[in-house]
């Protein structure tokens, strides 16, 4: 691998850069998804009791006690539930915007890679193709080896630009997945406790 890496060329150097900070990035974003992700369903039930129990006051706590988008949204929802529901819902509406932008935190990235990492294999080729035809051209005549050889080490760029991409494309839309899942699991989770809540009479559906 590193006597291909060497014939590859100076472009090389800035692929494995690409693929150094890409992996990093992903290593990173599985860490903190896996981080942010809860049993939405135990941890309603848990809030549920808790407010029968002892109120709202103490559900509030337990949410900035839990980390995750869910307890984010829930503690949005609960510390307006005395406003009404119009008004806990919007809230719950706005953390949902920060918490998906918290979400989606460095896909850009990612995909930025995805993109570039392919390209830069591509002109590694075509400077590639460009200085076998110019050795081609000194020597006045085709020599099948030396034509080979540069087309082969021209190649090796777009092989190693492919090769970081593909994995990485894997990753990101691994991530796109877990994210859609959760945001609908958010969604899902906050309609469950405003119903409960209302149904419980604590949150009014109009304001009095």
């Amino acid at each position: 691998m590193v006597y291909y890496f060497n014939k590859g060329g100076f472009l090389m150097w800035p692929l494995l850069f690409l693929f150094i900070i890409g992996i990093i990035i992903a290593i990173v974003k599985l860490w903190l998804l896996y981080r942010a992700r809860i049993n939405s369903k135990k941890f309603l039930n848990k809030i549920l009791d808790i407010i029968n129990e002892k109120g709202v006051k103490s559900a509030i706590e337990l949410c900035e006690k839990t980390r995750g988008p869910i307890a984010a949204l829930f503690h949005a929802g609960l510390a307006r539930v005395d406003r009404g529901l119009e008004y806990a819902n919007n809230s719950v509406e706005n953390e949902a915007v920060i918490q998906m932008g918290i979400l989606e935190k460095g896909m850009i990235w990612i995909s930025t890679i995805i993109s570039i990492a392919p390209m830069l294999g591509f002109l590694g080729t075509v400077q590639g193709m460009i200085l076998a035809f110019e050795q081609i051209a000194r020597s006045n005549d085709i020599v099948p080896s030396e034509v080979a050889g540069g087309i082969s080490v021209s190649l090796l760029t777009t092989f190693f630009g492919l090769a970081i991409a593909i994995p990485l494309q894997f990753f990101y839309n691994w991530f796109v997945a877990i994210i859609d899942g959760m945001v609908v699991d958010m969604e899902d989770s906050a309609n469950q406790l405003f119903e409960n809540l209302i149904d419980k009479g604590i949150l009014k559906k109009a304001e009095q």
